[in-house]
Formats: C-alpha cells, sequence, structure tokens
C-alpha cells in the first residue's frame, strides 16, 4: 500500500454522530445540526467535498444504557 493511504485519518460515521439526522426530504436526506446544512449526501462527504479537510465537528453519540 501507498504511504498516502496510511497516514489517513479514518472517516466520521455520520450515523454515529450525535448532529447527524435525517430529514426525510428525498433532494436532502442528511443533515446536520452543528454546521446547520442539508445535504444529497452524508456531512462528512459534504464537508470534505467543500473545504478539502475532514468534519471537524463529529461527536460520537452518547450511549443508551
Amino acid at each position: 500500500m501507498s504511504q498516502a493511504l496510511h497516514n489517513q485519518a479514518p472517516k466520521p460515521n455520520c450515523h454515529n454522530c450525535r448532529h447527524y439526522f435525517v430529514t426525510w426530504e428525498p433532494q436532502t436526506p442528511h443533515g446536520c445540526r452543528a454546521l446547520g446544512f442539508k445535504s444529497l449526501y452524508l456531512p462528512h462527504v459534504q464537508v470534505h467535498r467543500t473545504s478539502g479537510q475532514p468534519c471537524q465537528l463529529y461527536s460520537p453519540k452518547k450511549s443508551r444504557p
């Protein structure tokens, strides 16, 4: 494998983030409360496409008892 693949940080899983929500709107099914947007793509993908940086606001959901 190339060195670039080893240096990449793991992608955040939006489905496990406390800021992620499903909008139920066919054109924009994914949302991020922290950044205040809805998108056709998962928020971490949209953030990376827009800024070139990985999502900085990922926060894992609190586990339920």
